[in-house]
């Protein structure tokens, strides 16, 4: 789903589009199956529902699992998307390093906040 693009991020494509929810999401399994590659390191007991932050167009979000959304697809607030959506888009994933500073830069709290 991704590849690893820089020091910092890795590259997929996903299909994007609007929705009435008020937090970007993909879809459960895929939301666990990332962390489990992308974020988790083998030590210990790890968690797989931690947020992935993407960087779509030119903002940072931290992204969410949730069975109702399509494998693939990256549903973000109405608030947002712009016009042209929905459609496919190159999307970064933030590392685990890099993603877990832009969480606590936001207020986040690793085993603390579900």
């Amino acid at each position: 789903m991704f590849e690893r693009f820089s020091s910092g991020y890795y590259l997929g494509e996903l299909y994007v589009e609007p929705h009435d929810g008020d937090r970007a999401v993909i879809q459960r399994a895929d939301h666990e199956r990332v962390n489990e590659q992308l974020y988790a390191d083998g030590e210990g007991v790890e968690r797989l529902d931690a947020p992935l932050v993407m960087k779509v167009d030119a903002g940072h979000i931290p992204v969410e699992g949730d069975e109702g959304v399509p494998s693939g697809t990256l549903a973000i607030p109405r608030a947002l998307a712009d016009e042209s959506l929905p459609s496919t888009r190159n999307v970064l994933l933030a590392d685990a390093d890099r993603a877990e500073s832009l969480l606590r830069w936001e207020g986040w709290e690793p085993f603390v906040d579900a």
